[in-house]
């Protein structure tokens, strides 16, 4: 695979980000254009291992064909390449820009030196797919007339029902929000994901036979609901994928009154907003001119990072429990596990850049919430933490007039589910074997972050695979679909 000795020769190199002080203009996808000869060389470096980790169960969730394609992007073959990876994820262009890449974590190569860029060489395979129309409806020669409703319309719903479409079964998802895409439609930002990826995935869903059901709260009590008892009579089988959108909270004095939201809020908020009239309906958490607290160091704080500087925000912190890893692998944390290392995500980067400082600070802990008499908010006073252990006479009052809890979600919310009387498991998600995805009632199935908790959009994908196969064979006795 590659060239034989092209790991020897190549250094590993990443196609770079727009500049910082560019792209805080704008709400516009964050990345640079594909180069195609330069990703030629670092396609090269992938070095024919024979044990490829990287689609191991300790690199990519959905066992990409990574050396296959990168043998195909060196040899400049990039719509065979697209054909290998579509057959194992169905959306590329979604992972390929906000995959962590644990397949990078465990490349053979990462053991002794920079591994292969493998996500920007998904990144850029998928981008050419879109842009040469090889993407196109795969309609199925025949219906089984075996009826399926899929609850939710995250990277799992959406997954497990293209697989299900085409086998024949007929599928109608149904989302309680106004678009499709659920977390990859409001929880990541558009400057991560550029929303009209999603749309032409629609489209071709769509052209496939699948029907979307937007506005429809399945199990709530609005105007706009539907029993879910009723999705369970008419139907042969309902797949949960409603995600994990119970959020922590942070239930210390002073939470209560303005000032302080949930991270989704605020992001779904701002996307929303910015996709129905550029912000122009001020229908959103505004972070202008604010000093800006983020309460939680993953993924979504680093969206809530970014977010409040396209703002405008006056100043930026990031406040982390945990301890700030190191900037090399740990003894305990050995290839081909995923590396806990330090990190500089693009919010950082634009915080560095906006400031001239990295904003996040490890070890500490809210106590309370501070507000004048008025009941406004003023601040936090926070306590260091080793081993979340408070250390006395550690405390610190900041200055904060926004607060975003961004800490992680807590479950499924169970409204949905109750009157299907599903048993949950010690986490509170739907209980669900893995691979197997069925729950304690027959028909009824589960997959993504509602039955395994909070995790990455490649495993949700992983799981929308693997309940469609589950539920192919629940409904047919077998099953081709991989």
């Amino acid at each position: 695979m590659g060239k034989t000795t092209g790991f020897k020769e190549f250094s590993r190199a990443v196609e770079p980000y727009r500049p910082a002080k560019e792209r805080l203009l704008d709400f516009k996808e964050i990345y640079t254009d594909h180069d195609d000869k330069k990703l030629n060389v670092q396609a090269a470096r992938c070095m024919d291992c024979g044990v490829p980790f990287c689609q191991s169960d300790e690199g990519c969730p959905v066992y990409n064909l990574i050396p296959e394609w990168n043998d195909l992007v060196y040899q400049d073959r990039w719509e065979e390449a697209f054909d290998r990876l579509m057959k194992t994820n169905n959306f590329p262009e979604v992972t390929g820009r906000v995959c962590p890449a644990v397949c990078e974590g465990a490349c053979v190569l990462g053991i002794t030196e920079s591994p292969v860029a493998i996500k920007n060489l998904e990144f850029a395979i998928a981008d050419k797919g879109f842009q040469n129309g090889w993407l196109k409806p795969q309609i199925p020669s025949s219906r089984t007339n075996k009826t399926i409703a899929i609850v939710g319309s995250g990277p799992a719903g959406l997954s497990a029902a293209q697989q299900l479409n085409s086998v024949g079964h007929n599928v109608k998802v149904y989302e309680r929000a106004d678009r499709i895409g659920g977390l990859m439609m409001y929880g990541i930002p558009n400057m991560k994901l550029e929303k009209s990826l999603l749309d032409q995935r629609k489209d071709q869903m769509e052209a496939e036979g699948i029907e979307f059901l937007t506005n429809i709260d399945v199990g709530g009590n609005s105007d706009n609901s539907i029993k879910v008892e009723e999705l369970n009579k008419s139907n042969d089988v309902v797949l949960l994928t409603t995600g994990a959108t119970n959020p922590r909270d942070l239930p210390i004095p002073g939470r209560d009154g303005d000032g302080v939201h949930f991270a989704m809020d605020f992001l779904k908020a701002n996307t929303k907003s910015l996709l129905d009239s550029a912000h122009k309906d001020n229908n959103f958490i505004s972070a202008k001119d604010k000093k800006v607290i983020v309460i939680g160091g993953g993924d979504t704080g680093t969206d809530c990072i970014g977010t409040s500087l396209r703002h405008g925000c006056k100043s930026l912190i990031n406040f982390e429990i945990m301890p700030e890893p190191p900037k090399e692998r740990a003894s305990n944390n050995p290839w081909p596990l995923f590396p806990r290392t330090l990190k500089i995500d693009y919010g950082h980067e634009e915080s560095s850049q906006t400031f001239g400082n990295d904003p996040r600070v490890y070890s500490i802990s809210g106590k309370e919430f501070l507000r004048d008499k008025k009941g406004n908010l003023k601040g936090i006073r926070t306590i260091e933490v080793e081993n979340f252990k408070e250390i006395e006479g550690t405390e610190k009052d900041w200055e904060a007039d926004l607060i975003l809890l961004a800490m992680g979600f807590l479950g499924p919310e169970h409204y949905v589910s109750e009157p299907l009387n599903i048993e949950l498991d010690e986490r509170s998600n739907y209980k669900a074997e893995h691979n197997i995805h069925q729950t304690s009632n027959p028909s009824v199935f589960a997959a993504g972050d509602c039955r395994r908790g909070q995790s990455l959009v490649v495993w949700a994908i992983n799981e929308g695979r693997a309940a469609a196969r589950e539920i192919d064979i629940y409904l047919m006795g077998e099953t081709t679909l991989l």
